[in-house]
């Protein structure tokens, strides 16, 4: 890498599996095994490789990476399925995906304030 503003652009596999939540279940490490994959089977998925040949993303890929997840994990797509929708130019998908993020924000917010209040009562 250049410098040190080009390195805060991109992220490590490593950490790429951690913003995805991509946890190996049996050693609680990031599962970096499951991003190869998805890269070797969607063309959209294009790593920097630098020196060392250590893979870096940009916001973009991982933007892509969120919604591969998100389609095969959330919605139960298959591989073939979510190659199709990310082929595909229909902006539809993008609008689903953020509305669905938004939802489950706004859910995941009503339960930390039930929470609270819950904490409150049994004081």
């Amino acid at each position: 890498m250049t410098n040190a503003m080009e390195e805060s652009k991109y992220k490590t596999i490593g950490e790429v599996a951690k913003i995805l939540n991509l946890i190996n279940k049996k050693n609680g490490l990031p599962s970096t095994h499951t991003i190869r994959f998805w890269e070797k089977e969607f063309k959209q998925v294009k790593p920097k490789i630098f020196t060392g040949n250590r893979r870096y993303f940009d916001e973009n890929s991982i933007d892509i990476l969120k919604k591969i997840k998100y389609l095969l994990k959330d919605k139960g797509m298959t591989l073939n399925g979510v190659k199709k929708v990310l082929n595909s130019n229909d902006s539809d998908i993008d609008e689903f995906y953020n509305t669905s993020i938004k939802q489950k924000n706004i859910i995941k917010s009503k339960l930390i304030n039930i929470k609270k209040l819950l904490k409150k009562f049994k004081s």
